[in-house]
């Protein structure tokens, strides 16, 4: 189950890096075609602003994949930072839920929602062990730890 609950995060993670970097290719054609403008700014610089965003945007999320996969491969965590580029894209998932509602309907936060979900149930099935740590054995002739209450 924790195998496939990576690879599932990593799929739609890269469906979703798709879908961003299309919307993003789209919006910047409708800006340079339609000369929009925003305060005075050049529409070529919006229209490649939006290509540029979009493009980041995208490698991020596939980047995450990614590391999805590699986690599903290894059937482990991968480390510390991983584990903190996964969390990130949790949070960012969450956020642009939160934004996607008014603009764009439930349907797109329904779809955010599902890669967050996947995306923290591989965070918490893939969660270190917590291994209790070996009491500190003291050198003969060395005093015992204090005792904590």
């Amino acid at each position: 189950m924790r195998r496939g609950t990576a690879v599932g995060a990593a799929v739609a993670l890269v469906l979703e890096a798709l879908a961003i970097a299309l919307v993003n290719w789209l919006l910047g054609l409708a800006i340079r075609h339609q000369s929009m403008s925003l305060a005075g700014l050049d529409p070529d610089a919006m229209a490649i602003g939006s290509w540029v965003a979009g493009g980041v945007f995208a490698l991020f999320l596939i980047g995450c994949a990614v590391l999805a996969l590699r986690i599903a491969r290894r059937d482990r965590m991968t480390g510390r930072v991983a584990r903190i580029v996964l969390i990130v894209c949790a949070v960012v998932q969450g956020v642009a839920g939160a934004v996607v509602v008014g603009p764009v309907g439930w349907p797109a936060f329904v779809a955010l929602m599902v890669v967050l979900s996947l995306l923290v149930a591989t965070l918490v099935l893939y969660a270190p062990e917590d291994q209790p740590r070996p009491a500190a054995v003291p050198e003969p002739g060395e005093l015992p730890p204090p005792a904590t209450a």
